[in-house]
């Protein structure tokens, strides 16, 4: 395989991202979205999430084959040095160690910011995806059984944390992401 490119997603990705989220949406648990965000909304969508996150993208040979990003787990502020995390990459492209090295760089760069803990949340039944975060160094936490109805059936969530940084001392301000910019 060609070697993998990793960036800050542009705005302008939208369209390819959703190629790869689309089918995600539609045939799958995985993500509880019902339908298919339209363009604007998920480049909306983008520019709010990386304003204060970073947002991954990864190509090949030019082509974008994944995407990882974190968002803000909850809004209360004594939340604000969590954050949830997401990574997807296209069927024609897993098993290539994409997510890992996608996910890898995300969690160095929230790491860096000042985030102390990464959540991830995996809709169950998904073996490869709880092995994936466990080999990653996550923690399972606990299970939300019949949290999301989608395909005709109820879901169960797993929830999973990984500690980025020091949690006995009091945390500093997240730095902006401008100031990661260059660590890509």
């Amino acid at each position: 395989m060609s070697s993998i490119n990793i960036r800050f997603v542009h705005s302008s990705d939208a369209q390819d991202l959703l190629k790869i989220y689309a089918s995600i949406v539609l045939e799958t648990a995985t993500s509880f979205e019902t339908e298919v965000p339209t363009v604007s909304t998920f480049t909306e969508r983008i520019k709010i999430y990386s304003e204060k996150s970073p947002w991954l993208v990864a190509e090949v040979n030019d082509q974008i084959v994944g995407y990882a990003y974190g968002t803000s787990h909850r809004s209360r502020q004594a939340y604000q040095w969590n954050q949830e995390v997401t990574v997807y990459v296209h069927p024609d492209f897993k098993r290539r160690g994409i997510a890992r090295l996608l996910y890898t760089k995300l969690l160095d760069l929230l790491k860096e910011m000042g985030f102390r803990k990464a959540l991830a949340v995996i809709t169950l039944p998904n073996d490869p995806s709880v092995e994936f975060h466990k080999s990653l160094g996550f923690k399972h936490i606990g299970e939300m059984k019949g949290i999301g109805f989608k395909l005709g059936k109820w879901h169960n969530t797993s929830w999973w944390d990984l500690d980025l940084g020091d949690n006995s001392a009091e945390p500093l301000e997240i730095k902006p992401i401008t100031s990661i910019e260059h660590l890509l």
